[in-house]
């Protein structure tokens, strides 16, 4: 389904849409600046980010570097699809004509497959033979999974041989990872003489959202300073936790206290703002990704107050990995809403090399403005971008949709940046 923005509603009692205003009328400062970075840390290969409206601010809270969800996009934006992934190759692999992707292990996930099989023909189509290969202990050979769309995904086996990878006699040039590695890092992919994009290192194994949300703050600050807006317009504020243990309750005075801390923080800046709006923060853990090991909250004793089962989905992350460390971080309500039942959407912006690709809106009718809407179990229906989010339209209204999506695109952007960054 393909259509318009949603509805906008904010708690701001200030001049609205003032963020959208400002970038369209430093849209030359905005691109220029952004083009100088790209030359200084290259982006990384692909990446998706989510991103709350609150109206009084835009920014994101989630960067994934192996997203699933191409299924979603609007199909006409195909060819920027298909240029994107052209120029991201001839930058990390000039000689590529052969492409492995390595695929996540629920590969029974359907939706995931079409996603999968939507990539491999957006590579197809820029000229270059893909294939999908899993690193399913069970998979021992080639499986054809027949796709709601119509389409056939077709999984393969991976093997390596010495230093190099393959499916059966596809030995590929380039090797792209769609596999988070919340498991870890696995030895058939370690010291390839292929290329690995995004590296290994850039898995859940290794990666921290504490440390990519301190790049992003640094760059929201230098990107404020080109514009001349308050930084935390397009950040949220984080704060690390030390190692907390949800079963036996270690770490949880700490964890109550940054909340606090954190929750008076977030209500100076909504005084500061005029916003009558209670603050909340969201903690969620410090690896990982699936909106598992993520609760909302609005006052530290609902930490003290988890009971069992609460504590126990807590400390539970993918691949049956465990909680160690937690991000405490600002809660960014959404206003954006749908139809009469006033369903709560989120964008989900798409990005290939450091180009804008389209994106989506999550929309859910039985999530709140405060709450996590890429949770296990959530249904949400996904709502194609009408428009791309790289052609604003300074003569019509800031919140008219190509210029919502160009905010969008903007924002999502500065994630990239951080996570180019990160990446280094």
């Amino acid at each position: 389904m393909i259509s318009g923005v949603p509805h906008l509603t904010t708690a701001l009692k200030g001049p609205l849409l003032h963020l959208e205003e400002h970038l369209l009328k430093h849209q030359t400062q905005v691109e220029t600046w952004l083009r100088e970075q790209w030359l200084i840390t290259p982006a990384p290969f692909y990446a998706s980010v989510d991103l709350r409206n609150a109206g009084f601010k835009l920014a994101p809270v989630d960067t994934n570097l192996f997203p699933a969800g191409f299924n979603n996009l609007n199909p006409a934006f195909m060819p920027l699809c298909i240029q994107a992934v052209q120029a991201a190759v001839e930058r990390v692999c000039p000689h590529a004509r052969n492409v492995l992707i390595v695929a996540e292990n629920h590969t029974r996930n359907l939706f995931y497959l079409e996603s999968l099989e939507t990539l491999r023909q957006i590579f197809e189509k820029a000229g270059l033979e893909a294939r999908i290969g899993s690193l399913r202990d069970d998979l021992t050979e080639s499986i054809r999974v027949e796709l709601p769309s119509g389409k056939e995904c077709l999984l393969e086996p991976l093997s390596r041989v010495d230093n190099r990878v393959s499916l059966g006699n596809f030995s590929p040039c380039l090797v792209l990872l769609n596999n988070d590695l919340s498991g870890g890092r696995p030895p058939i992919l370690e010291d390839l003489e292929q290329q690995v994009v995004p590296p290994l290192s850039a898995g859940w194994s290794d990666r921290k959202k504490s440390d990519h949300f301190s790049h992003y703050h640094s760059v929201a600050i230098e990107f404020a300073e080109q514009i001349g807006i308050d930084p935390w317009l397009v950040s949220p504020l984080s704060l690390q936790c030390g190692e907390v243990n949800f079963m036996d309750r270690s770490g949880g005075d700490c964890l109550a206290k940054n909340i606090d801390n954190m929750l008076a923080l977030i209500q100076k800046k909504y005084d500061e703002y005029d916003i009558d709006m209670e603050p909340f923060v969201v903690v969620k853990a410090d690896s990982g990704t699936y909106g598992m090991g993520i609760m909302t909250v609005k006052n530290s004793d609902e930490i003290a107050n988890l009971n069992r089962k609460q504590r126990s989905k807590m400390a539970s992350a993918k691949e049956g990995m465990t909680v160690k460390n937690v991000l405490v971080q600002e809660g960014v309500y959404t206003f954006e809403t749908l139809g009469e039942e006033q369903a709560v959407a989120e964008p989900v912006i798409y990005m290939m090399d450091h180009f804008v690709v389209g994106g989506f809106y999550r929309v859910h009718t039985g999530r709140d403005v405060n709450e996590n809407l890429n949770a296990p179990g959530m249904h949400f229906e996904p709502l194609a971008f009408a428009q791309s989010c790289i052609t604003p339209d300074k003569q019509d209204e800031p919140d008219a949709e190509p210029n919502r999506f160009y905010a969008y695109g903007v924002i999502a952007r500065l994630a990239l940046l951080a996570a180019a960054r990160e990446l280094v």
